[in-house]
């Protein structure tokens, strides 16, 4: 798939703060995630489960890890030389947090790069800070939107490029909410630079809309007070004048 970028395939971006909830469907509020992570373990609900347990019940042999992400350069997730492969690990080495370039980034068709992404192509990996995991554990609800968030983001990508050989890797900050991703494929042509333009595009856009209708809402509300007043004021005057009248009629003394 193309999103505009010409000169790399197969390539990675970068999502920061994604923020998506995921439908709950008509089923008490649960979510599609919480109902297919419980039918793939033959259980009625999720109760219980943990958020790890959700993970890979929801997408059987895909990787977990605990690290605390934070920190890393956000640019650097989109370099095609950063070793985001070393996260498709159930023990990434913590080296990967304090990675730096060594030189110009190489080219999307670079051998090394290349067999870097095909590495990748087909899996799964998350990494979950330990503040967030202690959070989930004591709190199952949170876990269960996470996971919700989690599965909505991959099937955003799929309906967007609905070729299966992709790769995600997907790393959450210590509130759950989705912090960078590197989405591999064979045959999609991303820039992490231009989503993140093209994102805060869309963001900006959704301010001003709601920035115009808070104005038009106030508007309305000064109009509306406006209204009252004036029919107050209206209501006063025709009250004095009927006074007046039957004091001068004699009826009132």
């Amino acid at each position: 798939m193309d999103f505009g970028v010409t000169g790399k395939l197969g390539g990675c971006y970068l999502a920061e703060q994604y923020r998506k909830n995921a439908a709950a469907d008509k089923n008490g509020g649960v979510s599609f995630a919480e109902l297919a992570a419980a039918k793939a373990v033959g259980k009625s609900d999720v109760s219980g489960m943990s958020f790890k347990d959700m993970w890979q019940a929801r997408f059987p042999g895909t990787y977990y890890n605990v690290i605390d992400t934070s920190k890393i350069d956000g640019s650097l997730w989109g370099r095609n030389d950063y070793p985001w492969d070393k996260y498709f690990s159930n023990h990434a080495d913590d080296s990967v947090l304090d990675w730096k370039p060594s030189g110009v980034e190489p080219a999307m068709l670079d051998s090394k790069v290349q067999a870097k992404i095909n590495s990748t192509i087909g899996k799964k990996a998350i990494v979950v800070p330990p503040e967030l995991e202690e959070k989930m554990k004591n709190d199952p609800e949170l876990a269960k939107r996470v996971m919700a968030k989690v599965e909505g983001f991959i099937a955003e990508q799929d309906t967007m490029n609905p070729n299966p050989r992709k790769g995600y890797l997907i790393a959450l900050d210590g509130n759950g909410d989705i912090a960078h991703v590197c989405v591999t494929s064979e045959k999609m042509s991303v820039s992490s630079a231009e989503f993140i333009e093209a994102r805060k595009a869309r963001e900006e856009k959704h301010a001003e809309y709601e920035r115009l209708a808070e104005e038009s809402a106030l508007k309305r509300r000064l109009m509306e007070k406006e209204a009252d007043e004036r029919y107050y004021k209206d209501s006063m005057t025709k009250k004095a004048v009927s006074i007046a009248a039957y004091e001068a009629a004699g009826i009132l003394k």
